[in-house]
């Protein structure tokens, strides 16, 4: 016994080394065992947050979609009620002495018509996607922070429906003078083109393209960003900021400041470089759609290509204006039509459309931006 206590006394200091050593692995393990389930438990919850906000960013895309369809038979009769084409040819069954008036008044309003319907729709996709992706984010935001604190910040039911209401400019005043700017570039375009005029379908394109360049602006010089001259077009989308909301020096509501605030957001999306290009690549997509459904019209029948053998592509194929005007003026009626709309859906289902609902839900659904 005694030689254990000598052994002890001569190797006291190891056996101080040894067990703090040993205590310390034991309290360092303890805390990486800590570390790592606080890791776990903030990567899970990361994950579910993750996750929450993926389901309701995909709910808010289907509510997007939906809109959308739900809205296009306002703006068909809208169209249909500001560039009437049906009271035309009503007179013309009747045989007027002014029947050539008539028709060149149905000239301008049909290609007013269905150009007016394809900037009209895209529009309307292209807004709803900011609109209530924004409205989205911050709805995100509310239901987030209201788990955490019980108030909710942002988007309450009333600035919702506040804030939303501002589409109703698309299809009221801005769509008017959109229509009126189409009716003047149809005019200037296509005015003194005879009836008799014959065009093929690159014709028809062209002129297409000439009317565009009248409505969009052309780009002044190289330097010019692609967003100068396609901004023009937000005029139509959204009322000037001196509204009668924004205009009132006294009297608002935190409502109404915070509405105020995320219409000034959404014009800022507006007049951005990235919506210039989403919306660029639907009109170019829905007039590209227009011309084949006008294409079907130029196909040669089956007797015209026994007898001519050169007839072999619709570039060979010409018809008269007076033919083509009334396969315009028929167009709405699957560009507007109701479900299923093919000319709609491909809009919706657009690659660039959906990357960019995503960037501005990222944008508005993350928490530094409910701290601005």
């Amino acid at each position: 016994m005694l030689s254990v206590w000598n052994f002890l006394k001569r190797h006291k200091k190891k056996f101080i080394f040894v067990g703090a050593f040993a205590g310390g692995v034991y309290l360092l393990g303890k805390y990486a065992q800590k570390k790592i389930r606080e890791i776990q438990e903030r990567e899970a919850a990361e994950y579910i947050a993750q996750a929450r906000r993926q389901y309701h960013f995909e709910s808010n895309q289907r509510t997007c979609n939906m809109t959308v369809l739900s809205m296009l038979p306002a703006l068909k009769e809208a169209l249909m009620q500001q560039l009437n084409s049906e009271s035309l040819t009503s007179l013309l069954k009747n045989r007027p002495t002014n029947k050539i008036e008539i028709w060149e008044d149905l000239k301008i309003i049909s290609f007013s018509r269905s150009i007016v319907a394809v900037y009209s729709t895209c529009m309307l996709v292209v807004l709803l996607r900011v609109q209530l992706n924004i409205i989205g984010g911050y709805i995100y935001l509310d239901n987030s922070s209201t788990g955490k604190n019980g108030t909710a910040h942002q988007a309450s039911p009333e600035v919702q429906q506040q804030y939303l209401s501002s589409i109703q400019h698309l299809l009221g005043d801005g769509l008017t003078e959109l229509i009126t700017a189409v009716k003047h570039a149809v005019q200037r375009v296509l005015g003194s083109l005879s009836l008799k005029h014959s065009l093929s379908l690159m014709d028809v394109e062209q002129k297409m393209k000439d009317i565009r360049r009248q409505i969009e602006g052309e780009v002044e010089s190289p330097g010019q960003a692609e967003s100068e001259f396609k901004s023009q077009l937000c005029r139509y989308m959204m009322p000037d900021e001196e509204t009668p909301l924004n205009t009132q020096a006294c009297g608002l509501t935190e409502k109404d400041v915070t509405t105020i605030r995320l219409l000034n957001e959404t014009r800022d999306m507006l007049e951005s470089h990235d919506f210039s290009t989403v919306l660029n690549s639907c009109l170019s997509q829905g007039f590209g759609r227009l011309l084949d459904s006008v294409a079907e019209f130029f196909r040669p029948n089956e007797q015209d290509v026994n007898q001519n053998s050169s007839v072999n592509s619709l570039s060979s194929i010409s018809l008269p204006l007076a033919k083509i005007i009334p396969i315009l003026n028929g167009q709405i009626h699957s560009i507007c039509s109701e479900m299923p709309n093919h000319f709609v859906q491909d809009l919706l289902l657009m690659d660039q459309v959906k990357d960019f609902a995503a960037n501005v839900y990222e944008a508005f659904s993350t928490p530094q931006q409910l701290e601005k």
